[in-house]
């Protein structure tokens, strides 16, 4: 197997976008994508996607998504002796209190705080790490599921059965007030969740809530299952941009493009968590003990009897052999994750997102909507590109191909937003749509 630079691109497609949306002065959110150089990287060590969102409500946020996605990668891999979940979760806990130390060393930065989430990839599957209510998605066919669990006040009220879904108290309690973050407590609890399998044409996600709060989980399902990543990326911010871009949003997405990095292809070993991997202290007599037996063998076998001094050495090799066994010979138990077995309780949502009439019918009333509001605002834009998409849409919805009208639907509507941001390069004070 080469050990040279590998491109991912015809085994893993991904794309990452950040936005700072249609209300807010600066970006607070933060992320990273970390992948493997070699395929002996990617066995050892996997790929990593992350979303970090700095709350607006706590003093440089913006600072301390930035700390979470240059420490975690980084720490992560400096702990190679400890399996991926493992290491993960440790990364996280020393992140939080650096975020914390700098915090509390500086008033400026007084109760800073981010969200976290990150996106494993490695042979056994997808290990998820978590803690606020950005989130992670993986697309299957039809269905998209939710692998994070939301730390906020109103998942939390209905894990416990204290809110009814539809009832009043949950439609008046704020979505974004959040029950943990990285940084403002110098102890932070660490959801890991997997590993899930992969199979080619899973589709991930890995976004802020400035995304999740302006589209709905059955959109992004179908946007991600019928479009590239890097298009689907663009899409989706746009999306958000058009309800209104209340917040940052920042959307990573990554797409298993080849059979040959499934799980099933690769048969890895499984990952295993909870045992001693640093293997145990050895007592300072057992040391002792072959330095007396060798010194032994030395003097017997030069002195008078060969034969016991022989004995001696071989001993001392056998006592050596355990010293070093018990140091250096790793794990004692543990954990095999496996298909029967995995950490956490995910996934946490499970929604139909198939590109039928329903959702094709939304697309068209969204593009008619924009066609409509730029019309109406008289603005001076190249409409060529757009009317293409969109004609090539409606022949596609007569003939019945949904998953081609979603796809040149969607493009319409990128089309127009980049449109639009030209525009308002020339002319600032143009700062929403619709």
């Amino acid at each position: 197997m080469s050990s040279g630079p590998l491109n991912w691109d015809q085994y893993l497609a991904h794309a990452a976008l950040t936005d700072i949306g249609m209300r807010r002065a600066n970006n607070q959110d933060s992320y990273a994508v970390v992948m493997a150089d070699t395929m002996e990287g990617w066995f050892e060590r996997g790929h990593i996607f992350m979303v970090a969102d700095g709350m607006g409500a706590h003093a440089a946020g913006e600072l301390a998504s930035k700390l979470a996605v240059d420490g975690i990668p980084f720490l992560y891999h400096k702990y190679r002796d400890q399996s991926p979940p493992e290491a993960l979760q440790r990364a996280i806990i020393e992140t939080n209190a650096e975020i914390n130390r700098r915090g509390k060393a500086n008033s400026d930065f007084y109760n800073m705080g981010t969200t976290c989430s990150v996106l494993l990839l490695v042979p056994q599957g997808a290990v998820v790490a978590h803690i606020g209510d950005s989130r992670v998605y993986r697309v299957r066919g039809d269905v998209l599921e939710q692998l994070t669990f939301d730390h906020s006040m109103v998942w939390e009220m209905r894990a416990a059965g204290s809110l009814p879904e539809d009832g009043d108290l949950a439609r008046s309690i704020p979505k974004n007030v959040i029950t943990r973050s990285l940084g403002p407590h110098v102890n932070v609890q660490v959801d890991v969740e997997g590993p899930f399998p992969l199979e080619a044409g899973d589709t991930f996600l890995v976004c802020s809530d400035g995304l999740t709060g302006q589209v709905e989980d059955d959109e992004l399902g179908a946007i991600l299952a019928n479009l590239p990543p890097q298009e689907a990326a663009q899409v989706l911010v746009d999306l958000a941009n058009l309800r209104g871009g209340p917040d940052n949003i920042t959307v990573v997405i990554a797409k298993v493009m080849s059979p040959q990095i499934s799980t099933a292809a690769t048969r890895p070993e499984p990952l295993t968590v909870g045992g001693d991997k640093e293997g145990r202290a050895v007592h300072p007599g057992m040391w002792i003990g072959v330095g007396v037996c060798f010194l032994a063998a030395l003097v017997l076998w030069m002195v008078t009897t060969p034969l016991v001094g022989l004995l001696a050495a071989v001993a001392g090799v056998i006592v050596l052999g355990i010293a070093l066994l018990m140091q250096f010979g790793g794990g004692r138990g543990g954990i095999a994750l496996g298909t029967g077995k995995r950490l956490g309780r995910g996934p946490y949502v499970n929604v139909q997102c198939a590109a039928g009439d329903a959702f094709v019918k939304k697309l068209t009333e969204i593009v008619n909507r924009l066609r409509e509001s730029v019309v109406e605002r008289q603005l001076n834009i190249d409409w060529g590109n757009f009317n293409h998409a969109c004609e090539r849409a409606a022949e596609a919805q007569q003939h019945g191909h949904s998953k081609d009208a979603v796809r040149e639907y969607c493009r319409a509507i990128s089309t127009m937003m980049q449109e639009l941001r030209a525009r308002n390069k020339k002319k600032a004070s143009d700062s929403s749509v619709l």
